[in-house]
């Protein structure tokens, strides 16, 4: 993936998570047209922070939208393990015909898992935070996954409204005592290279 990553003095600060309930996790956001306005300067900043917190503080964590913290852009800052990268203004543009099911779980509410089906593949275009535009061509299961989600919330769409039945929404406490079983229902589950 392209983009430079942003560290040190520019990492900004760690802002709150909005939580499920919040009116402003609905909205659809606006696309960035100016790279150098300071509200998306900042934006990117406290998204970097806030991811990086987040990773520190529970040890997992790959991307955040700028909903999540109350900003309504089109900006998704993702860590796949070498930094922060932005993904700014990202569109869909080919989808693989293949589909799966996996248990999603988001950072707006920690406390719940949601059966959902994904596109087992995307290609994205999108702009990096200087304004350069990028591909990122079929992406592998994880990251198009991820995507698929962040850009769900950019839509003002939660993992939630994706459901695959009634059934499909758990307590994390209660999918940790059945996990065994209830990994059966899925595909994928992140992080595990059994289910993929």
């Amino acid at each position: 993936m392209e983009g430079t990553p942003i560290s040190g003095p520019e990492s900004g600060a760690e802002r709150p998570i909005l939580l499920l309930g919040d009116p402003r996790l609905r909205i659809r956001s606006e696309e960035v047209v100016d790279f150098e306005q300071p509200e998306f300067r900042g934006a990117c900043a406290g998204l970097a922070a806030t991811l990086a917190s987040f990773r520190a503080r529970h040890g997992f964590g790959r991307a955040i939208s700028a909903p999540q913290i109350g900003v309504a852009l089109r900006l998704i800052a993702v860590n796949l393990g070498d930094g922060p990268r932005f993904v700014v203004n990202p569109r869909v543009t080919a989808r693989s015909a293949e589909s799966f099911t996996m248990w999603d779980d988001c950072m707006s509410f920690p406390g719940l898992l949601v059966r959902l089906r994904r596109d087992r593949s995307v290609t994205l275009r999108y702009h990096d935070e200087t304004g350069i535009e990028c591909e990122w061509p079929r992406m592998e299961l994880a990251a198009s996954e991820l995507l698929q989600h962040e850009i769900d919330h950019l839509d003002g769409v939660l993992a939630i409204d994706r459901a695959i039945d009634r059934d499909a929404i758990v307590l994390r406490e209660v999918f940790e005592r059945r996990k065994a079983e209830l990994s059966k229902q899925v595909d994928y589950m992140i992080g595990d290279p059994t289910k993929s």
